[in-house]
């Protein structure tokens, strides 16, 4: 009989988040760390990710660097994965977690607000995969994983017209590049999450008629936590999903089996 006890097991792989020191980002990149991985958080302004990045070294002994990136610039994408190689040797898995929303209604959503959430949600996502994807092409091995939203597959009455079209892309992203990159040995997936609450959107969950709106198309009648995610991500990150690529998990409390 085989052991499996050591199937989540990422003992001496590096792993990037893109985004990683925000909310969601913070707590994938701990539990990577907590399950072996070696971290290396990536956003605008890295110095937001000090804290996490403490808890990190003092609580599971695993490296953590804080770098800098642009996902509006190719260039600066480029540089941080040249960085990652050279300092690291190796990258083993990358999870594709910024992104925005910029609420507008279609009849006037500006073409800049509309250039600005596709860019970022879906073109970053490409950028990102793209470079991580050279060097896990040279490794034959390497699992990618891009945060999505059940807004990929659902519509919203208003205000979430750029939104929804960014995650539809990155969903067909997820499932080509798993497609073209399985003879590398690299696996694609993606998490779809509904509403998560997190720091930045307490303040929106404050509005009682808000917030009830949300629970009540969900059958499980809450909305998401952000330890929701973690379970997936240490699925999609270990070699537990070996055999898993061009998935698109949602993870919604049962939403989507409703409509």
């Amino acid at each position: 009989m085989d052991d499996y006890k050591p199937i989540f097991d990422m003992t001496g792989q590096v792993a990037l988040i893109v985004g990683g020191t925000g909310g969601l980002g913070a707590d994938m990149a701990l539990a990577l760390a907590q399950y072996g991985a070696d971290i290396v958080l990536a956003q605008r302004n890295p110095e937001r990710g000090n804290d996490i990045k403490e808890i990190i070294t003092k609580t599971t002994g695993r490296r953590c660097e804080l770098y800098k990136v642009d996902v509006l610039e190719e260039d600066s994408v480029k540089i941080l994965v040249d960085k990652i190689d050279a300092e690291f040797g190796r990258l083993d898995i990358l999870i594709n977690s910024a992104g925005l929303n910029i609420l507008q209604k279609a009849e006037e959503y500006a073409s800049e607000n509309w250039d600005t959430v596709l860019d970022i949600n879906l073109r970053g996502t490409y950028l990102a995969c793209r470079e991580a994807g050279r060097i896990m092409i040279r490794q034959k091995k390497g699992k990618i994983i891009n945060l999505s939203s059940v807004r990929g597959n659902l519509g919203m009455p208003e205000g979430y017209i750029a939104y929804c079209a960014s995650k539809g892309g990155v969903n067909m992203l997820t499932k080509c590049l798993a497609s073209e990159w399985a003879k590398y040995n690299i696996s694609v997936n993606a998490i779809s999450p509904t509403f998560i609450r997190t720091n930045i959107n307490e303040k929106q969950l404050e509005d009682e008629k808000f917030y009830n709106t949300l629970v009540a198309r969900i059958p499980m009648k809450r909305i998401g936590v952000q330890k929701d995610i973690i379970g997936p991500t240490l699925l999609f990150a270990s070699g537990a999903a070996d055999f898993i690529t061009g998935q698109i998990l949602l993870v919604d409390g049962g939403i989507t089996a409703t409509q």
